[in-house]
């Protein structure tokens, strides 16, 4: 039987994906040993594992109007800081 150390497991999960049951013969024999031998490699697992289940989350969707909101209030907010501006006491102290 083929030996593996955890580098290797690991560029097998990156290459074939952490569901070592679609892995070849050979290899899946390996990472079982390994599994039943390292807590490291357990640990490699385990975080391909919660990776993928990660990524298989439905993305969060902004609710419908949110950027058109958005756009409005910054438009609204920069009239009336415009209005502000030319509203604001001149300093007759100062050049300009």
């Amino acid at each position: 039987m083929q030996t593996m150390d955890v580098r290797e497991f690991e560029d097998l999960i990156d290459r074939l994906g952490e569901d070592t049951s679609r892995w070849p013969d050979a290899q899946r024999e390996a990472a079982a040993s390994l599994l039943s031998s390292s807590i490291e490699a357990a640990e490699v697992l385990a975080r391909a594992r919660a990776l993928r289940e990660a990524l298989a989350v439905p993305p969060v969707r902004a609710p419908a109007g949110l950027a058109d909101r958005i756009f409005a209030a910054a438009s609204r907010i920069k009239a009336e800081q415009s209005l502000a501006d030319s509203e604001a006491p001149v300093d007759a102290t100062q050049p300009g």
